[in-house]
């Protein structure tokens, strides 16, 4: 007996010293993930943040926050990735359920016919329970049996797996957070494109009736042979190019609409907006805080921290497959070739007990693959989350400067159109008093048409780089 234990011993005590050598032999890299930021973005530091605010207080328009309300609601792509969180979490259950002991019951009936060679055939009676009787062939199986094992969790191999699910649940729910961010941001950009258009919609049709009169003064003009009747067909084309232009622009309307329908999930309808305040719009400020917040506030750059984080924990995991592993195993139960006496115990009582040890040897290439593929799976994820930093921070820098550039572009083209204005008052009086061409109208007031569309747009990019502004800094989700 002392010698069997001595040789347990020396298999155990074997199969650790393999797994321990083996393992140390595999270097993987060490190399750690860089969190530097500078200091500021390119404007004083800022002890506000306004991606701390929520959309319900950045924006005002009770039209557009209605939008959005509705897409939180209903949008397909937002409950598409909630069923995707759902996995995650049932993958957490799965791996918290592993390092638990694994517990099974159950009930078998059967018969066996055993060759007469063997050791269970050998026998032609069955001894001290039926005296003189032979065993029945085949012989019937009754048994009742519970069965349990465990896997002790002694490399934590199992526990940092749960752990790695969980980091990747939080990636998840870090990652419906940057869908939201994004669906609200795209919801409002797309809101005030349709304003834009509206608005554009608005100047043409003013600028249509502007030509319709002049085009009127210019018929006039060529009964008294001041012009000729190319001035009236230049005036006419004029005006037919810009009626063909506002079905573009109603095309384009409906096409914006049919996006919001969709992004709220709702089939094309009209949409509620409030249009005649759009030029007048000013956002308020906003502060961008200090760029270590983004750590914080982006929930991209943390969807980024939490799978490095379970990417780090997969090496773990795959570095302790090469350690020996402990199972323990239990089994009780009743058993009975007649169902008579299947509950008479201790005689039909049936119990095992076992500890195993097992310390990988043959499969080494396997778990190195496994390790060094985990390994290279951290370096990618390393490297996704530097990326990812260094674009959150390089969108604010942008944004910040093309408000600012925006600001100045606005201002110079409001005093443009002012100032097309007037010139068209100016053209159309020197006209009609024979001192300027038809020419001088017609473009002047292409130009004003023109200078207003620009000022739109302006508008415009001015609002969308403040929203852009607002998602960067790591708002949009709350």
């Amino acid at each position: 007996m002392k010698t069997k234990l001595n040789g347990l011993a020396f298999i155990v005590a074997t199969g650790l010293l393999m797994a321990f050598t083996s393992c140390r032999t595999l270097q993987t890299n060490n190399v750690q993930e860089n969190k530097y930021l500078p200091e500021s973005f390119n404007v004083p530091a800022d002890s506000i943040n306004s991606g701390l605010m929520s959309w319900r207080q950045f924006f005002k328009d009770t039209c557009l926050l209605a939008l959005i309300d509705t897409a939180l609601k209903k949008n397909q792509e937002l409950k598409i990735f909630q069923q995707e969180l759902q996995i995650a979490k049932n993958e957490v259950l799965v791996r918290k359920a592993a390092y638990l002991p694994f517990a099974n019951v159950g009930a078998t009936i059967g018969a066996d016919k055993f060759s007469r060679y063997t050791t269970a055939g050998s026998f032609d009676a069955i001894n001290d329970i039926i005296p003189g009787k032979k065993a029945p062939e085949p012989m019937p199986n009754f048994t009742g049996i519970m069965t349990a094992s465990w896997e002790i969790d002694v490399w934590k191999k199992l526990r940092n797996a749960r752990s790695s699910a969980a980091q990747r649940f939080y990636a998840s729910m870090e990652g419906r957070n940057f869908l939201v961010t994004n669906l609200v941001t795209e919801i409002a950009e797309s809101y005030y494109d349709l304003l834009a258009l509206d608005n554009q919609l608005t100047i043409l049709k003013s600028t249509i009736d502007l030509y319709n009169s002049s085009l009127e003064i210019v018929r006039l003009e060529k009964l008294s042979a001041r012009v000729t009747e190319l001035a009236v067909r230049r005036f006419e084309a004029e005006v037919y190019k810009n009626q063909s232009k506002v079905y573009y622009l109603n095309q384009q309307i409906v096409e914006t609409q049919n996006k919001l329908n969709y992004l709220i999930g709702h089939y094309p309808q009209a949409i509620s907006r409030i249009s005649n305040s759009f030029l007048s719009f000013k956002p308020d400020s906003l502060h961008s805080g200090v760029p270590t917040q983004l750590l914080g506030n982006r929930p991209d750059v943390r969807m980024a921290e939490n799978e490095l984080a379970a990417a780090k924990l997969d090496v773990k995991v795959a570095r302790a497959q090469f350690y020996p592993g402990l199972v323990l195993t239990a089994a009780g139960g009743l058993s009975s070739f007649n169902a008579a006496y299947l509950l008479k115990t201790p005689q039909a009582l049936l119990l095992n007990m076992a500890g195993a040890v097992f310390a990988p040897i043959i499969n080494r290439k396997m778990l190195k693959a496994n390790l060094f593929t985990a390994d290279a799976k951290k370096q990618q994820a390393i490297t996704v989350y530097e990326r990812t930093l260094l674009n959150a921070y390089t969108e604010i820098v942008t944004q910040i400067a093309n408000i600012q550039n925006l600001q100045k572009s606005f201002d110079l083209k409001n005093k443009q159109v002012n100032t097309l204005k007037a010139s068209i008052d100016i053209s159309s009086n020197l006209f009609t008093s024979a001192r300027a061409d038809y020419m001088e109208v017609l473009l002047t007031q292409r130009d004003a048409l023109d200078s207003k569309f620009e000022l739109v747009e302006t508008k415009k990019q001015q609002i969308n780089a403040m929203i852009n502004l607002y998602r960067a800094l790591g708002g949009g989700w709350h």
